[in-house]
């Protein structure tokens, strides 16, 4: 028989080999990934240990893999990502049907109180007692939008912005959790007295404080009961 090394047939099935590795290995990678998301959408499982062996794969990768591991990485990058788009669409659905709102509202409010660092369970809280998630509310104090920021307060944060921009959802969240952050900073890591300040104003919590009177009003009570966190994230 005629020896086809190094002829285009021979080249042709080595190609045809590394494509069908590449395709079990993609394959593997995509049943792990599956798995992982299984574990996260279950708890009980989350500590459970995802191998490409406890996929039904034995790859057996040599030291002569490198193209091959590197398409590995890349893929394990690219699940990654996937994971985190996941991740973020199963938690705005899941504040979108807890408050009954537009899904691209909850996104709005996920997004920036992630970018601002305030906990998103605290910041739909806010949103929900402030503004019953309406862009438009505006207060008899004339506090505006979804998080009830005051003008002369946002001027501090953006010194262009005026009245009609802080209608803007983005532009209204992305201020009012800056300055809630801020707050939380100020007082040490105190989540409720920081939004006593927040609803009350620092003149009339301060008073309070230096009267050796509870500052509450109610407002921080409400709108952490049950709440565990910490208010802020990382």
């Amino acid at each position: 028989m005629r020896n086809l090394r190094g002829t285009y047939v021979h080249r042709g099935d080595a190609a045809r080999r590394r494509k069908r590795l590449t395709r079990t290995l993609y394959g593997a990678v995509a049943v792990a990934v599956v798995a992982v998301i299984l574990a996260t959408r279950h708890p009980d499982t989350a500590n459970a240990e995802v191998t490409f062996h406890s996929a039904g794969f034995s790859l057996g990768l040599g030291s002569g893999t490198r193209e091959l591991r590197e398409a590995l990485d890349s893929t394990k990058g690219e699940m990654d990502l996937l994971r985190a788009q996941y991740e973020r669409a199963d938690r705005i659905i899941h504040y979108s049907s807890r408050f009954a709102i537009p899904a691209n509202l909850a996104m709005h409010i996920l997004d920036e109180s992630m970018a601002e660092g305030i906990d998103p369970e605290l910041a739909f809280r806010l949103v929900k007692l402030e503004s019953d998630f309406n862009p438009r509310a505006t207060s008899s104090v004339g506090a505006v939008g979804l998080t009830q920021m005051m003008l002369p307060t946002a001027r501090y944060y953006d010194k262009g912005i005026t009245k009609e921009k802080l209608y803007d959802p983005t532009i209204n969240l992305r201020i009012g959790f800056r300055y809630l952050r801020g707050l939380i900073g100020q007082y040490h890591g105190d989540a409720k007295l920081a939004l006593l300040v927040y609803n009350r104003g620092e003149v009339a919590v301060n008073n309070a404080l230096h009267a050796g009177l509870d500052p509450s009003n109610g407002y921080d009570r409400i709108l952490t009961k049950g709440y565990k966190g910490k208010g802020v994230v990382e």
